[in-house]
C-alpha cells in the first residue's frame, strides 16, 4: 500500500521507524525487535538505509519480512551519496521486486572527512529525480527539518531547498525529531506560504535514556524545552524512571499534534518494541488499537 493512500484516508495513525542491522551477527536480534514492532499493526513502518547503502540488503530484508509476514505497508530509506546512477537504479529494481512501493529519498550522511565520496548525486533532489525517472509509480517521501537543517544557513535558504525537492517529485514529508510542538506548527505556515502543500508526517524521538539527548542534538540540533531538561535532570541516573518518564513525555506531544488537526505522526522506536508498546498503548483509544 502507498502511503498516500494512508494519508489520505481522513483517519488517524501512528508509524515506526526501524533500522537495520549492521552485520549479520546481530540479524536475528534486530529481526526480532522489528517484527514485535510490525506486530502493533503501526500505519507502516519505515527502514533506515546505513551511510552509503552500506546496509541497504539488511533494509530490503527487513521491509519485505514486515511487508509480507505482518501485512504492514513499509518505507525503505534510500541515500544518494557516494551512490552512482547504476547502483540506485538497481536498489529501485530490488524494491520493485520485493513489492516495495515507498521510499524515503535522502542525501545521507557526509562521510567524517568532510568530503563527498565520489559519486553520481549531491543532493536528495537528485535522487529524487532519478527515482521518478525509474519508477514513477513509487511512492516517494523525503525528509524536512522544523529547526533548520544544521548545514542551512538559515530558514529562508532551508525552506527554498525544500521546495527544490518537493518540486523534484515528494509525495510526502517526514520531519527531523523535535521537541516543542510550536516549533512544528510554525514551520507548517511557513512552508504552507512558500507553496509546499504536501502531507507532512512530525517524526517524535522518545527520549528514554540520557545519552540520547546529546546525539539529537548532533543530528538535529533539537531545542530541548526547559520542562523536558528539568525531567531529565530529576530521573537521567534511574533508568527506568528515565524510561518512563521519557515515554510519557512523548506521548503529551502526540496527543497535543492529534488535538490540532495532525492525523498522522511517525515514532523514531529505536528499534525498541517496549517503548512502541507503551506509546501505542498510551494512545490506544485516541487512534483506535
Amino acid at each position: 500500500m502507498k502511503i498516500t493512500k494512508i494519508l489520505d484516508s481522513g483517519k488517524l495513525s501512528l508509524s515506526f521507524e526501524v533500522f537495520p542491522p549492521k552485520t549479520d551477527t546481530v540479524f536475528e536480534s534486530v529481526k526480532t525487535a522489528t517484527e514485535r514492532i510490525a506486530s502493533l499493526a503501526p500505519a507502516y513502518v519505515s527502514v533506515t538505509y546505513g551511510a552509503g547503502g552500506g546496509t541497504s540488503e539488511y533494509t530490503l530484508d527487513i521491509a519485505k519480512n514486515i511487508k509480507d509476514r505482518y501485512k504492514v505497508p513499509t518505507v525503505a530509506h534510500m541515500t544518494c551519496v557516494s551512490s552512482t546512477k547504476e547502483t540506485v537504479r538497481a536498489m529501485a529494481e530490488k524494491l520493485r521486486a520485493c513489492g516495495i512501493e515507498n521510499v524515503l529519498a535522502l542525501r545521507g550522511d557526509i562521510p567524517a572527512d568532510k568530503s563527498l565520496v565520489k559519486g553520481d548525486y549531491l543532493h536528495a533532489d537528485d535522487l529524487i529525480r532519478e527515482l521518478r525517472s525509474v519508477d514513477a509509480e513509487f511512492c516517494i517521501g523525503a525528509a524536512c527539518y522544523p529547526e533548520v537543517h544544521p548545514e542551512s544557513e538559515n530558514s529562508v535558504t532551508d525552506i527554498k531547498y525544500l521546495k527544490q525537492k518537493v518540486d523534484a517529485g515528494v509525495d510526502f514529508l517526514t520531519t527531523q525529531m523535535f521537541f516543542d510542538n510550536p516549533l512544528f506548527y510554525s514551520f507548517l505556515y511557513r512552508i504552507r506560504e512558500k507553496g509546499i502543500l504536501v502531507p507532512v508526517i512530525p517524526g517524535i524521538m522518545p527520549i528514554t535514556n540520557a545519552k540520547q539527548i546529546e546525539r539529537a542534538k548532533q543530528l538535529s540540533g533539537s531545542y530541548m524545552p526547559h520542562r523536558f531538561e528539568q525531567l531529565v535532570d530529576k530521573f537521567g541516573n534511574d533508568p527506568l524512571a528515565m524510561k518512563q518518564a521519557g515515554i510519557a513525555y512523548a506521548t503529551d506531544p502526540i496527543i497535543d499534534l492529534y488535538a490540532n488537526g495532525i492525523k498522522h505522526i511517525h515514532v523514531y522506536s529505536m528499534n525498541n518494541p517496549e517503548v512502541a508498546e507503551k506509546i501505542m498503548s498510551n494512545l490506544s483509544d485516541i487512534i483506535g488499537k
